[in-house]
């Protein structure tokens, strides 16, 4: 039974199947691989130097008009500097920000020791795959429905801006 056997090439992504043929039972010499001619080396090369050429090309779309997405860090800085300066209560937005980074730091300590309990973050994903479910189910599968989903939604809008 003839088996063949991967050997490795100094290009990782490319390997060369050999049939192994049964050898002598009492044979002092190993089992060599035949030489690989360079025709084989010669393509492999070739196929590598492709690869990396299509790597290396990068394709630019763009328009008639001038669409440029640079940004002017000194414009960004002065209308930063001008929002700061209106706010009244620099301490208070101070307090603000400080607790948002606590309470990131806090919650990605929770969510890393809820991650370590066994089971419970399937158990989890699984209760949330159910809530997913169950809301496609009553908002958005309906067309009666997406619309009462939009009106709730404009109605939260208007109770968050104040408008009222």
């Amino acid at each position: 039974m003839a088996a063949a056997a991967a050997y490795a090439t100094p290009y990782p992504s490319t390997a060369v199947l050999v049939p192994r043929l049964p050898t002598a039972r009492f044979s002092a010499l190993p089992f060599l691989p035949p030489r690989l001619s360079s025709t084989s080396f010669r393509a492999s090369t070739a196929k590598l130097s492709e690869t990396r050429r299509s790597s290396l090309l990068h394709i630019r779309a763009s328009s008639s008009e001038e669409t440029s997405t640079s940004i002017d860090t000194s414009e960004l800085f002065s209308d930063l500097k001008e929002k700061w300066d209106a706010v009244e209560n620099k301490s208070t937005v101070l307090l603000y920000g400080g607790g948002a980074v606590v309470a990131v730091w806090l919650s990605s300590i929770l969510v890393g020791a809820v991650n370590s309990v066994p089971l419970l973050p399937k158990i989890l994903e699984l209760v949330g795959l159910g809530y997913t479910g169950w809301f496609v189910y009553r908002y958005l599968l309906f067309k009666s429905s997406r619309k009462e989903l939009a009106t709730d939604i404009e109605a939260l809008k208007k109770k968050i801006a104040g408008t009222e």
